[in-house]
């Protein structure tokens, strides 16, 4: 996730850390590049080609642009989404930290419970990222992560181990029933976090809508310089370049949005979530906790 400040009027034109121009330069430049053959060989042959105007490459821009439109703000909903369920998951993290500093009084079992939190939301954010998230988690519930990462769902089996150290200690008689139903009800909010987190990281927006899109900007892209050379003469590549721009950078920023738990600029800073939570857990525990993790160039993985 990038976090800075606002750019200068200057700035604006050069910042590159999370644009999505890098992505999008080959369209660019391709298409400049194309707009520019066709207004070469239209002065060299002398086509006319006045018959073509601008007009319905408008009608057919704005059908575009609200496809566009909706389809970034379906990916952000996604992301936005995503947002609150990691916010709720540190919630429910410090709800947890609280509850069991609270109703357990075994200072050993306060701790293993807490690593195994620790422990899931690393793991969860391996499956959701698709990386290999075990040695982080390693570092709070030790060679446990081995037997959980030969889980299918290595997140979901810590919460049951979680669920059977608190059923545990209820019938070792020390945690009352109403304290293991609280402790309980912490974890079934945290598997409901994970389950909505799966939703969206299992179910990507329609493939037609999306191929839609893009046929409908690549042909504009393709029809344009036909429309403009005639209007525009020599400005024609820069006015494709421009609209090539607006469109396939939408695009590509609605792709970022659409999986908000990767690792590129636009995504959640999982990373800086998990460490929050870790401090959450460590000050409830009443030990020093970590440092918030750095900003590399105002970007927050």
């Amino acid at each position: 996730m990038i976090v800075r400040p606002r750019p200068t009027f200057l700035q604006l034109f050069f910042v590159m850390r999370g644009s999505v121009v890098p992505r999008i330069l080959p369209q660019i430049f391709g298409f400049a590049l194309y707009s520019a053959v066709i207004l070469v060989l239209a002065r060299r042959f002398q086509v006319d080609l006045s018959a073509f105007n601008i007009t319905p490459f408008g009608l057919v821009g704005v059908t575009l642009s609200i496809y566009l439109s909706f389809r970034n703000n379906a990916a952000y909903d996604r992301w936005w989404e995503a947002r609150k369920l990691w916010g709720a998951l540190v919630f429910e993290i410090r709800n947890l930290a609280r509850a069991t500093t609270s109703l357990i009084g075994d200072r050993a079992e306060q701790r293993a419970l807490l690593m195994e939190a620790l422990g899931f939301c690393h793991l969860l954010r391996g499956q959701l990222r698709r990386i290999d998230s075990k040695e982080d988690a390693r570092a709070f519930i030790g060679d446990t992560v081995d037997q959980a990462g030969a889980r299918t769902n290595p997140a979901d089996d810590m919460v049951r181990r979680m669920g059977r150290r608190a059923n545990a200690r209820r019938e070792a008689g020390t945690l009352d029933p109403i304290g293991f139903r609280i402790l309980d009800e912490r974890l079934a909010a945290i598997a409901a976090i994970q389950a909505g987190c799966e939703r969206i990281a299992g179910t990507p927006l329609p493939f037609a809508y999306t191929l839609l899109v893009h046929r409908t900007a690549y042909v504009v892209c393709l029809l344009l310089p036909i429309g403009l050379v005639s209007t525009t003469g020599w400005a024609t590549p820069l006015f494709t370049a421009l609209i090539a721009y607006t469109f396939f950078g939408l695009d590509a920023l609605s792709e970022e949005l659409e999986d908000p738990f990767g690792i590129e600029a636009n995504d959640l800073a999982l990373d800086g979530l998990c460490r929050v939570c870790e401090i959450s857990v460590f000050e409830a525990l009443g030990e020093t906790p970590p440092k918030m993790i750095a900003a590399d160039k105002f970007y927050y993985s």
